[in-house]
């Protein structure tokens, strides 16, 4: 009898190890160059909708083969996050769920079949027909696997995803950290937005043709005189074949071959009397890379593109050679019980807002925003400031840790600059978002050895990542957003210098001269130390609704418009501001703290229900006069 029951606890863990010490491979960045797409030789298939839900607070999930199919499930909205469309998981950022059914139709046989998740916040394995397949780690960004091997046909095929967003010193954004009195929250993020949660974007099943297939197309444009010139690089994913590009839009229909070598071929496309992008003429030249063999197409592969430069002088940006400056806002994805899942009515809105209001850009604060949304500003003329989520940063501590958090911000640029690249909308690349030398918002005495170790390391890390940048992408701007109170030094790094500021809120609140002249005095002094053109990237004031007074006061709708006012006005004093964003367009919700009355910032110039406040209508006054 002993030895029977040695046998059965031998067999017992033997397969017990196997059942929960599973496999699963990490995302290839290079498989998310190209949204999917439907045509002769590729389909696609949108698994947007219900799924099944579970919560794994106690971690069991895995041992017990959750993946196997869910059982006393709930039911989910996807795209959509967790943390509103229940009572019991608004502050959960565990472990959990997700698993859907479908039929692959069988006119993909002989296809390669991709599973795409647009966002996963923050970290998600994949399971196809409870067989592991893959993972990925960064909250806001897609990712991709290959299925095939995995794929039942004529029969339902059971995806589960597994997805948690754990706060942790190591992850980008930062959480979980020591806090300081400014930022003490609950969910304990290092930053000052909502930990929404799940499934934000919708999740793709898409097809690519079997033996060779165009994997990436990157497109970089400029031009001379009245000529255009695009740079068309097409790699490709199998044997080499016979390719060409055709250029088509204003009247034009330019076709050129692509040779091959080494798996990529570039053609450089001539455009003759080239109409440029801007955000009076957001015009489009569509691009069509198609494969052949024996003079037979088997791949196709349609974008569009905008012709248009951004450089930079040591007091302007110039699009296209000529001075821009950028009115807009930073934002967030951020809504009623969607929390920070794909809204596309919601975007509409926020556009026709935007233009109404006499905006011209928005920052992607603070991190990568749906595709939809970089779509959307190609077609309406908005320049983008396209930001990674590296928010709440701080460079003391943990070497181990700081290097895995590192690595994540530069995976975190390879995938946003992979994605993004090809969108005439995005004129800079934002690396990071008010990182400190010390804990988050924890100023130190710049002689104390921590705070010296801090700002060297964080000089270090910042320079890294904005060189990363630049080797990947050379032909747009690079930099970093700079917090109040940070080291000046870093400021030197970018090709701009972009920071927050908020004199007469945070430092001197209820004081508009006060504020005034700290601006003024600031900029300044800035500008000489770096030399380079200067963009408020966050100014603003909270104003509750509703909030009035005679006289303005803090947390009153006439505070917020005067404040914003007089920034604007000293920003048209100084000829090295090249742009102004208010923080920010709309109310948005937080973690819990004390500084945040009923866990929302109040600083949007929109409520969140997108009803103009007082300085909305002052900044259309403004920016927009004419109602165009």
């Amino acid at each position: 009898m002993k030895s029977k029951i040695l046998l059965f606890s031998a067999l017992f863990a033997l397969f017990g190890t196997v059942a929960t010490a599973q496999s699963f491979k990490e995302a290839n960045a290079k498989d998310i160059a190209l949204f999917p797409q439907q045509n002769e030789f590729r389909n696609t298939l949108n698994l947007s909708g219900i799924w099944k839900f579970k919560l794994d607070s106690l971690g069991i999930g895995e041992k017990k083969s959750w993946f196997n199919g869910l059982k006393n499930n709930r039911s989910i909205a996807v795209p959509g996050s967790w943390n509103d469309q229940f009572d019991d998981t608004h502050d959960y950022l565990g472990i959990t769920w997700y698993e859907t059914e479908t039929y692959i139709p069988e006119g993909w046989k002989g296809q390669r079949i991709f599973i795409r998740v647009g966002a996963a916040t923050y970290a998600a394995k994949i399971w196809i027909n409870g067989i592991p397949l893959g993972q990925h780690e960064g909250g806001q960004l897609p990712f991709a696997f290959e299925i095939n091997s995995l794929v039942k046909w004529k029969a339902n095929n059971r995806i589960t995803i597994q997805v948690e967003n754990i706060l942790k010193p190591t992850r980008v954004p930062t959480g979980g950290a020591v806090q300081t009195s400014f930022f003490h929250n609950t969910p304990a993020t290092n930053y000052d937005f909502f930990p929404y949660s799940g499934l934000n974007r919708a999740v793709w099943l898409y097809t690519i043709p079997p033996k060779t297939a165009i994997n990436d197309v990157v497109i970089k444009t400029g031009f001379l005189g009245t000529n255009g010139n695009l740079e068309v690089k097409v790699k490709l994913d199998g044997a080499t074949a016979d390719g060409q590009i055709t250029v088509s839009g204003d009247g034009k229909n330019i076709k050129l071959p692509v040779h091959f070598s080494g798996g990529s071929g570039t053609a450089m496309v001539k455009i003759p009397n080239v109409r440029l992008w801007s955000p009076d003429d957001p015009f489009l030249y569509t691009v069509e890379v198609s494969l052949k063999q024996g003079g037979k197409t088997f791949d196709r592969y349609v974008t569009q593109t905008g012709v248009r430069t951004i450089t930079a002088t040591n007091k302007q940006v110039l699009l296209n050679g000529k001075p821009i400056f950028l009115k807009g806002f930073g934002k967030h994805e951020d809504f009623f019980i969607s929390g920070r899942g794909t809204a596309l009515p919601v975007m509409i809105k926020d556009f026709s807002l935007m233009k109404w209001i006499g905006a011209n850009s928005f920052r992607t604060s603070h991190y990568p925003y749906d595709e939809e949304y970089m779509n959307m500003a190609d077609r309406e003329g908005f320049l983008v400031i396209d930001e990674i989520p590296a928010v709440g940063l701080y460079f003391h501590g943990d070497t181990a840790a700081l290097k895995l958090r590192q690595a994540q911000c530069k995976k975190d640029i390879e995938e946003l600059i992979n994605r993004d690249k090809n969108h005439p909308s995005v004129i800079m690349w934002s690396v990071a978002n008010e990182p400190f030398g010390s804990a988050a918002f924890q100023v130190q005495s710049s002689s104390t050895p921590a705070a010296n170790s801090g700002t060297e390391r964080g000089m270090a890390s910042l320079g890294e990542l904005i060189q990363t940048v630049k080797k990947k992408d050379p032909t747009r701007l690079a930099t970093f957003v700079g917090v109040m109170g940070g080291p000046q030094s870093w400021l030197t790094l970018g090709d701009v210098v972009c920071i927050n500021r908020y004199w007469g809120w945070y430092i001197g609140g209820g004081n508009i001269p006060g504020a005034v002249k700290g601006i003024s005095n600031e900029l300044d002094e800035t500008y000489k130390l770096t030399q380079k053109p200067i963009m408020l990237t966050e100014f603003g004031a909270d104003a509750n609704i509703p909030g009035h007074s005679e006289q303005p006061k803090m947390y009153t709708e006439e505070y917020q418009r005067d404040l914003i006012k007089a920034y604007l006005d000293v920003a048209d004093s100084k000829d090295f501001v090249f742009g102004m964003h208010i923080w920010c367009f709309a109310d948005f919700k937080t973690a819990a703290a004390g500084m945040r009355p009923g866990a929302m910032n109040y600083k949007g110039v929109f409520t969140r229900d997108r009803q103009p406040k007082l300085s909305a209508y002052y900044l259309k006054s403004r920016w927009n006069p004419s109602g165009k």
